[in-house]
């Protein structure tokens, strides 16, 4: 049973919401000033906490403050007198989950009850499912939860116990490298090196000597020998990333070797045996790139022995929120900050943009945010502007996307998706209150109903 703490120095009051919320069947224990709630906090342990702002002693925005430096964390809700909208917003940005004015009506504490309720099965079920992917595939520093990242979680955990070639395939910015230092650290070669090699950034003609090494004197550089990536990565794991890139003679020299399991270092005349795991990236289609000649079937087969696809980020959008807490903490870790989170609806345009560059798009914009915000609470203003759907000064990134549109097509989609904001960001401003988000957007109800249907908008906790 859910246990709310009622903290407010009139008895009345007090009395009114211990029986309406022990009619919907919550525990329910009273505190009549904020010293008092603290010391009940540590021997009732309520998972919420109604608090009134004005307390004898210690106010209420202090006591809230006390409350969540405590474990267990409860939930708190402020209860501010009309007109006081400043409280709310201190208390919000302090750490309460949300504020209700006085007067204020039942339901709409219960709907706030129930919001916090659901707020934690949903985080219980996630930490749930996390720990089960964690303890079953053991792949903890990849962030994912959704079904797409199960499927990938699987076959990672699969491929990990064998030693063939593996193919990485998916969007730049996916985590392609994350994935293939995953799979080498569960591999029966994990005490060996883990050698990364970027294919693209090799030019052919330093490519035979990068890769299999070179004997002193080999050419006028040479003024001793070196091994090449190969053999670095004896008894390990050789990481060949966009391997679509390499020109067809690099090709032919890398089929030799997976075929042979030797290299001969440039100038030298003796075949090393190498034992190495080739585990390989791409961001192209290497299918489409047989076909037309570009890439050779025989080295794509070599390869390709299983194949690994990761999902764009957009087509795993429920794990956009676990990334964005794990990048916070990781931000804030790295560069000394002390961002504690972000708003909802700046969670939500995290949540609703299509992420062109994936996951290490999401890094950046979210690093950026921490950097310039000026408080510990992220906002949808800290965001750049091509995810709050404003043009401004990524007005070339966002142009890009329209760009093959015809005129009237990219008008549409440029309204559509500016509409989409407007709408949230009112929605927010009127915290849910869907009349007072019409009047503000000069629009009638009816017309905003229909306008978040047409574009599948929702709003938990919607006030009429």
């Amino acid at each position: 049973m859910t246990r709310i703490l009622i903290v407010d120095d009139e008895k009345q009051i007090r009395k009114i919401l211990a029986v309406l919320l022990a009619e919907h069947g919550y525990e329910v224990a009273e505190a009549e000033s904020g010293e008092d709630a603290i010391e009940q906090q540590v021997t009732y342990r309520p998972g919420i906490v109604l608090i009134d702002q004005s307390l004898p002693g210690i106010d209420g925005l202090e006591t809230l403050r006390r409350l969540l430096t405590q474990e267990p964390r409860p939930d708190c809700v402020m209860m501010t007198a009309y007109g006081t909208i400043r409280s709310a917003v201190e208390a919000m940005k302090a750490g309460a989950f949300d504020y209700l004015t006085k007067p204020f009506d039942n339901d709409e504490l219960l709907l706030i009850i129930r919001r916090i309720l659901e707020m934690r099965r949903l985080t219980a079920e996630v930490e749930e499912l996390r720990t089960e992917l964690e303890t079953r595939y053991g792949f903890s520093e990849i962030i994912g939860i959704s079904r797409e990242m199960q499927d990938v979680f699987r076959v990672m955990s699969r491929v990990a116990a064998v030693d063939a070639t593996v193919l990485i395939a998916g969007d730049s910015g996916t985590g392609k490298e994350l994935v293939a230092r995953a799979i080498h650290r569960r591999s029966r070669r994990a005490a060996g090196p883990f050698v990364a090699v970027n294919c693209s950034a090799i030019p052919l003609t330093l490519f035979e000597a990068e890769m299999f090494g070179y004997e002193k004197g080999a050419f006028t550089d040479a003024r001793e020998g070196r091994p090449g990536r190969f053999e670095l990565a004896q008894g390990g794991t050789l990481f060949l990333d966009e391997v679509g890139d390499l020109a067809a003679e690099a090709q032919a020299k890398l089929l030799r070797v997976l075929q042979d399991h030797e290299v001969t270092r440039l100038g030298g005349r003796r075949a090393t045996p190498v034992d190495v795991r080739v585990v390989s990236a791409t961001n192209r289609d290497l299918e489409t790139l047989v076909r037309k000649g570009e890439f050779r079937e025989d080295l794509y087969w070599r390869l390709n022995v299983v194949t690994v696809k990761l999902p764009p980020l957009r087509q795993r959008r429920e794990d956009v929120p676990l990334l964005i807490d794990h990048l916070i903490d990781r931000f804030n870790r790295e560069l000394g900050l002390a961002v504690r989170g972000l708003s909802p609806l700046a969670q939500r345009l995290l949540v609703e943009y299509d992420w062109p560059g994936n996951v290490r798009e999401l890094e950046n914009a979210l690093c950026r945010a921490m950097i310039l915000c000026e408080r510990d609470l992220l906002t949808e203003r800290d965001l750049p502007p091509r995810i709050r759907g404003e043009l401004g000064g990524d007005a070339g990134a966002a142009l890009s996307e329209l760009h093959p549109l015809r005129l009237a097509d990219a008008v549409d989609e440029a309204t559509a998706r500016l509409e989409k904001v407007l709408i949230l960001a009112r929605l927010s401003e009127c915290k849910g209150n869907r009349t007072a988000a019409a009047d503000s957007l000069g629009i009638s109800r009816k017309t905003l109903f229909n306008k978040m249907r047409q574009y599948a908008l929702t709003w938990e906790g919607e006030a009429e």
